[in-house]
């Protein structure tokens, strides 16, 4: 897996196509989609169009998905992939991962796709309704897709140590991949640590931190992690920016990144993080930054957007 993609969320379908398009000229080769996203249909056309200009081969692209949480009932799981393949335009996933480690109930595809949080959106009183379905159950349903061959990799994103511990016990396919809030605000050192000794890769989403949550009114411009002095300091060290800085303190610590831009020169920007290298002490001061700040998080958001209270990480 690429240790730098590029992440989809919030991107708009307009722009979707061709910033896939634009950042696979640039040299990306991991594309972090979901179906959640709103956008896969897009990335499909962007890809399509990426492969038949020859910028690059399907097999020299990582392509990661991920199961909407009203698709966790077995059942439902592989015409969720297949839907999420069509739109893509691919005959396979290089990774599959479980979005969250919440079941809600099921929204049939010809009533609303992407589902997203609220059951029902036109009810008096929108709420999320929960599904009982076990995260086993969910998990034994990837897998039959690896074996189907439509998914190469299959993982969890959002799982604490506990949930990850458990699902080891399990697991006839151990996860690939885990994917969590990572940014040095919030370091999650344990569960890295877990993950490494598991043999679990860790890609951090948001690794700029408060930036991706300005406009959904759940960050505060002061809280911006690019405006820290000892980052500030390292860039001007290294003729870098500071969101490079804190970018490569990512990938140093050994976790893929997968920063979201819709902005030609970010792209390229983004991917220039493998001429430098971050000291021991910038490492150390950089997270020492660490303040446990969760800027995504389903027991705030939930609550404060769809009526219901879901926390997943105490």
């Amino acid at each position: 897996m690429p240790v730098v993609g590029l992440g989809l969320w919030k991107v708009s379908r307009e722009e979707t196509a061709g910033l896939v398009q634009a950042a696979i000229r640039a040299g990306y080769r991991h594309l972090d989609c979901a179906c959640d996203y709103g956008n896969e249909a897009e990335v499909g056309q962007g890809i399509r169009a990426a492969l038949a200009a020859g910028a690059c081969r399907r097999d020299e692209l990582w392509i990661t998905s991920k199961l909407w949480n009203t698709y966790h009932a077995r059942a439902h799981v592989r015409p969720a992939l297949e839907r999420t393949l069509r739109d893509l335009q691919v005959d396979y996933l290089d990774l599959c991962l479980i979005h969250f480690p919440i079941a809600q109930e099921y929204v049939p595809f010809e009533v609303r796709y992407p589902p997203e949080w609220l059951f029902d959106p036109t009810a008096p009183d929108p709420r999320m309704r929960f599904a009982k379905v076990p995260l086993s159950e969910t998990w034994m349903a990837l897998e039959a897709l690896v074996t189907a061959g439509r998914v190469r990799n299959i993982g969890v994103c959002n799982y604490n140590c506990a949930l990850l511990r458990d699902l080891l016990s399990y697991a006839t396919i151990a996860p690939a991949v885990l994917q969590i809030e990572l940014h040095p605000y919030l370091t999650q050192d344990r569960l890295v640590r877990l993950c490494r000794e598991a043999g679990i890769a860790v890609t951090g989403f948001s690794p700029l931190g408060a930036l991706s949550y300005l406009s959904l009114g759940m960050a505060r411009r002061e809280e911006s992690v690019l405006e820290q002095a000892v980052v500030c300091a390292a860039a001007q060290r290294h003729g870098k920016t500071p969101a490079q800085v804190v970018l490569r303190w990512g990938i140093q610590r050994g976790t893929a990144v997968v920063p979201k831009t819709s902005r030609p020169e970010r792209l390229v920007e983004n991917l220039a993080l493998f001429d430098f290298e971050l000291a021991t002490d910038e490492m150390a001061a950089i997270s020492a930054l660490n303040c446990n700040r969760r800027f995504n998080d389903p027991g705030v958001f939930c609550e404060a957007a769809f009526h219901a209270f879901c926390p997943i990480y105490d």
